[in-house]
């Protein structure tokens, strides 16, 4: 966190003190699996209520809820957490007010694309726009991306679809140059969940199948995302060069927006529209009148 004044901390404490008193109000003792005993004058769990369901001192939960300058822990936040059956929001409002950087949101496997979203990223046609989540999971793509990129059915991925998509590789300029920062990128997101399962998995499956990957993730650099140029040669309409922007969901932390904004002065557009009106012609259908 960044450093603050003793006025700002403890207006901070004040905000956790009265934080966790409207959360442990909010519940009864029935929401928690806690049986109540005794006439009850205030609504809601008791603090020794809330330190057993915690598994944390009595003593020591009352100094938290009062706002002391005591020492705290992630884990122990999470057991609070826990107990008070806060939603994702109100546990990084949690960390936040205990003076902590918030984890990353346990709900991150969720996959189900709102029809606004979809409707953007077709809405940025004719220009190209993709969806991913922090594994790189393609999410939702539109058809410029699928044309200018080679992007096919069979992508869901997109470092997957990188080392092993041929058409993908054929259409980009300077792949081998580029492959060791795109490699770097992902272990630094990587890096922020060891451990998690569907990382492990993309860097299993991928190493099992593209030796260039494997030999790129043992050397075990990183790299930050940065604002970049992608440059394609298309078979069919040749160079296209795009500005990438990578724009955070927020309400899905961990979902990316990429968006490519073709490079003015390149014939990037006029090319891009020439391939979008080749892909959307009808196909000419021979019948046999015998």
């Amino acid at each position: 966190m960044v450093s603050e004044t003793s006025a700002t901390k403890q207006l901070r404490r004040e905000q956790l003190r009265d934080f966790l008193r409207t959360r442990r109000a909010s519940l009864t003792p029935g929401a928690v699996g806690v049986a109540s005993v005794g006439t009850r004058r205030t609504p809601g769990l008791r603090r020794e209520e809330v330190a057993l369901l915690a598994g944390v001192g009595v003593s020591w939960y009352t100094w938290l809820e009062q706002g002391r300058d005591i020492n705290v822990s992630a884990e122990v936040l999470e057991a609070i957490g826990r107990a008070l059956q806060l939603t994702e929001p109100e546990r990084a409002h949690l960390f936040v007010l205990a003076g902590l950087n918030p984890p990353p949101a346990h709900s991150v496997r969720a996959t189900e694309v709102s029809p606004e979203l979809r409707r953007l990223i077709d809405a940025w046609a004719p220009r190209p726009a993709l969806l991913r989540d922090r594994y790189w999971n393609i999410l939702a793509i539109n058809r410029a991306t699928r044309a200018a990129f080679g992007y096919d059915d069979d992508d869901h991925n997109c470092l997957v679809s990188f080392f092993t998509n041929a058409r993908y590789r054929g259409c980009h300029v300077r792949w081998a140059q580029v492959a060791p920062t795109v490699v770097a990128a992902f272990r630094a997101e990587a890096a922020h969940l060891p451990g998690d399962p569907e990382f492990e998995r993309v860097v299993a499956e991928l190493s099992a199948v593209s030796a260039e990957f494997a030999e790129l993730w043992a050397r075990h650099d990183v790299a930050s995302p940065t604002q970049a140029v992608k440059a394609v040669t298309h078979p069919e309409v040749g160079a296209m060069y795009f500005d990438t922007t990578t724009l955070a969901v927020i309400d899905h932390p961990c979902w990316y927006l990429e968006l490519y904004n073709p490079q003015p002065g390149t014939g990037t557009q006029a090319r891009l529209d020439k391939l979008l009106r080749a892909a959307s012609a009808p196909s000419l259908v021979v019948t046999d009148l015998g």
